[in-house]
């Protein structure tokens, strides 16, 4: 055999290597290319190009191509599932079965819920980024925007690949949904004119409706944020297959709607206002609601006009099932356990009774019996959004009950969830009160309690843009146009609280603060038993306190409770770009979590005059408090009512605790050395001067 045969053996056989690698070299490619478009400047530019005028075609040439070539089963590799989510998804679409574009979407509609889901299946598989980006970049094009959004949402917030990712605040992405059809009127004037402008955004109702008064706390968009945002942390259809279990979420609802609906009182406690009523399914609904908002696509929520009684509503439920539903729940209060589905008994008179009592009330996946006991909230929501049209008579789209971002707009809101906060405070009530021992935290006491700074309220104004509001002409520019919200707020203030640790050693500690009103709205001096249920809470912490006596300073900006205000999408889409453009990486870790109370909502209005509130700090033993979870206890955020991601909540005590308990002997808290509570007083000023 020749050198020149034996070079083109030679050649051949590296020919036939190379190729054997190549499959592999691509991966690896693609892998390292992965890599590198998946920091987290890039993934926050790839949500904000997917959210980007959601209601059109993608702008954008990479989206653009990827709509068009990619499929989601070309490489089943990309999922932990192998596709199976995929291809439930795409034999739907190819059995042209989905929702259509340009049509409203409702989470409490079962298909559409379903089809939402369908998505966020697919992308909760993905293992890497590429295959999140790819999915929602395709399905973008072909399924419906509201549920494109939707599952766009949860799936950021319950995917690992999701960490550093902050969502563009709803108001927007999707303004229909906060903002009133006249404002909205005027965005489109102002593209058509090609005049740049900023419109007022009044609060629905007049002077000739009392409720307008506290129209500011129930169309508050970072309230609505807040409450659209935990239900998308804690949905009721998740299910643990999807990856892990949601800890407390039966409690947490409870908790967090108690403190909405004690929230609200206060604010009526600060205008004059008897607090809210709760529904009754046999009492007439005396105040009627007019949204003044509009659908993109679908006309405009329904109208309820004021003192009608409830009516059975076709497809839904006869406002008998509703009676009989609750009278279950309440004979499960009075037996003290629940009727699981195969028949066995669970006590809930024990400390995760509640947590189990809000699985059935809600009612989530996490329901022992669903059959029976029903979904008395998600059911609730469906018979007030309907009443404007309760046989279907006018095929009105859902009304604002029907939606978790404009559900407290409604002031049957309030009513309904004081109704479901009676049911829960019927199983609170049938435990023991604490004794002195159970509340004392021994050798740690609670010396001093005082504010530094003003308890000072007053309104400011905040902007959000229209440009999502308005659809693009090719021929027509976007100019600057935005709405003008009137906002509660307060002036930054710090608690003092002056700790002796008589121990021995540095020990940490649970700090728990509420605020509580010492007068109802006739002026009448509050037991401390009727007190205690009405009290918000401003805050909770860990810390060290080191042996001997110091004073602790905690900000209100740092409350586990609140969020800061988000950014705007402009913002956002800035930072990303710039990030990427620059080759570096972005930092938004401090507005990752858009579930918790707007910050400058921390306290409630008060009056011009003031009003005196009792601040109640308790201190508690923080190592049996945190046993059995990891970490060094700053957990930040907003945990106190939105827990941690994907983790154990980080308190072992009851939601509300010391406080979520009867307290028929007053003598009995003023005993505990690490308990104490001092008055103070929060001002209100009409007219606000930094």
């Amino acid at each position: 055999m020749g050198t020149s045969t034996n070079m083109r053996i030679l050649v051949l056989c590296a020919l036939v290597a190379a190729a054997a690698a190549w499959p592999s070299f691509v991966d690896d490619l693609s892998f390292q290319s992965d890599v590198v478009a998946s920091s987290t400047a890039h993934k926050q530019q790839d949500i904000n190009h997917l959210l980007d005028k959601i209601y059109e075609d993608t702008k954008y040439p990479d989206l653009q191509e990827i709509a068009k070539n990619f499929n989601p089963l070309g490489d089943t590799s990309m999922y932990n599932d192998q596709g199976a989510a995929a291809e439930v998804l795409m034999k739907e679409l190819n059995d042209h079965r989905p929702l259509e574009q340009h049509h409203w979407y409702s989470l409490f509609n079962a298909r559409q819920r379903e089809e939402a889901l369908m998505l966020f299946a697919v992308l909760n598989q993905c293992k890497v980024w590429y295959c999140f980006r790819n999915n929602a970049a395709y399905f973008r094009e072909q399924m419906n925007e509201g549920e494109f959004v939707y599952a766009l949402y949860v799936g950021v917030i319950h995917s690992k690949l999701g960490d550093g990712i902050v969502l563009p605040p709803l108001y927007e992405i999707t303004p229909h949904m906060f903002t009133n059809s006249e404002v909205i009127d005027k965005a489109y004037s102002a593209k058509m004119t090609q005049k740049a402008g900023t419109f007022n955004v009044s609060f629905t109702g007049t002077k000739k409706n009392k409720e307008q008064r506290v129209a500011y706390f129930g169309e508050d968009i970072g309230m609505n944020i807040h409450h659209v945002t935990w239900h998308m942390d804690f949905p009721f259809w998740w299910q643990d297959s999807y990856g892990y279990h949601l800890d407390r979420k039966g409690e947490l609802f409870f908790w967090v709607h108690h403190q909405l609906t004690a929230r609200f009182d206060f604010e009526r406690l600060s205008n004059w206002l008897d607090p809210v009523d709760e529904l009754h399914w046999d009492r007439i609904i005396r105040e009627g609601f007019a949204p003044l908002t509009s659908y993109k696509y679908g006309g405009e929520f329904p109208v309820r006009p004021d003192n009608i009684h409830f009516e059975d509503v076709d497809g839904v439920a006869h406002v008998h099932d509703m009676e009989i539903t609750e009278n279950r729940i309440y004979e499960a209060i009075d037996h003290g356990y629940i009727t699981a589905t195969d028949g066995h008994t669970i006590d809930i008179r024990q400390p995760k009774g509640i947590e189990l009592l809000g699985d059935i009330i809600e009612s989530s996946m996490y329901s022992p019996n669903a059959q029976y006991y029903g979904s008395l909230h998600n059911t609730a929501h469906v018979m007030l959004g309907r009443q404007g049209d309760p046989h279907g008579k006018f095929n009105l789209p859902p009304g604002v009950m029907e939606h978790f971002e404009t559900a407290t707009r409604d002031p049957s809101f309030f009513r309904l969830h004081k109704y479901m906060d009676n049911i829960f405070k019927k199983h609170t009530d049938s435990f023991s009160p604490y004794t002195h021992d159970d509340l004392e935290f021994a050798g740690m006491a609670v010396d001093g309690v005082a504010i530094d700074g003003e308890l000072i309220t007053f309104f400011d104004e905040f902007q959000y843009s229209l440009i999502n509001a308005v659809d693009s002409g090719e021929s027509i520019e976007d100019v600057e146009m935005n709405a003008r919200v009137h906002r509660l707020n307060h002036k930054e203030f710090t608690y003092k609280i002056t700790v002796s640790n008589s121990i021995g050693s540095d020990h940490l500690a649970t700090f728990r603060i509420f605020l509580c009103p010492i007068e109802d709205n006739n002026g009448i001096t509050l037991t401390l038993d009727k007190e205690r249920w009405l009290c918000i809470e401003l805050d909770k912490f860990f810390q060290k306190v080191p042996s001997g006596t110091h004073t602790i300073h905690r900000s209100s900006k740092d409350s586990s409770v609140t969020v800061p205000d988000m950014p705007s999408f402009h913002s956002l889409k800035e930072q990303a770009d710039d990030a990427v453009n620059g080759g570096h990486d972005l930092d938004l870790s401090a507005y990752e979590r858009s579930c918790g109370i707007p910050d400058r909502m921390l306290l409630p209005k008060s009056k011009p005059e003031g009003m005196e509130f009792n601040l109640f700090v308790a201190v508690t033993d923080g190592d049996k408090d945190t046993e059995g979870h990891n970490g060094d206890h700053d957990h930040g955020g907003t945990h106190a009512q939105c827990g941690v991601h994907g983790e154990a909540y980080p308190d072992n005590r009851p939601l509300g605790y010391p406080l979520e308990r009867r307290i028929p002997d007053e003598r009995v808290f003023d005993g505990v050395p690490n308990i104490k509570h001092v008055v103070v007083k929060i001002v209100h000023h009409p007219e606000h001067h930094d």
